[in-house]
């Protein structure tokens, strides 16, 4: 009885694991909880799907920062606020983690060179 309740948890995590989606995207318009979002597409340069997703309460919003060695965009400070800071004031880029069809994390970043002080 022991072994299945075990394969059953580690079935259930494994599931888990695989149901969250991490994507790149655009956000274009933010009201209340949801959020529509241009994906990005395969290659280059080229759009995805637009789409519009909840966020959840508990979701973490944050300024995204760019990890040279890894090349990619990890969490950074909170912004305060959250949906409510003006950075979503107009069009954002964001990497956006989608779990159990809620958003539970939203990174904002930009692209470019700082502008110097």
């Amino acid at each position: 009885m022991r072994k299945i309740l075990a394969a059953m948890a580690v079935l259930v995590c494994g599931f888990g694991v695989l149901v969250a989606e991490e994507f790149g995207g655009t956000i274009k318009k933010v009201d209340g909880d949801k959020i529509t979002v241009q994906k990005r597409g395969a290659k280059k340069g080229e759009k995805g799907e637009e789409v519009t997703l909840t966020v959840a309460k508990d979701a973490k919003i944050t300024k995204g920062k760019f990890n040279k060695e890894e090349k990619k965009v990890e969490p950074g400070e909170a912004l305060e606020g959250g949906l409510k800071n003006e950075v979503f004031s107009k069009e954002v880029n964001a990497r956006i983690t989608e779990d159990g069809g809620k958003v539970t994390a939203i990174s904002v970043f930009q692209f470019g060179k700082k502008k110097k002080e």
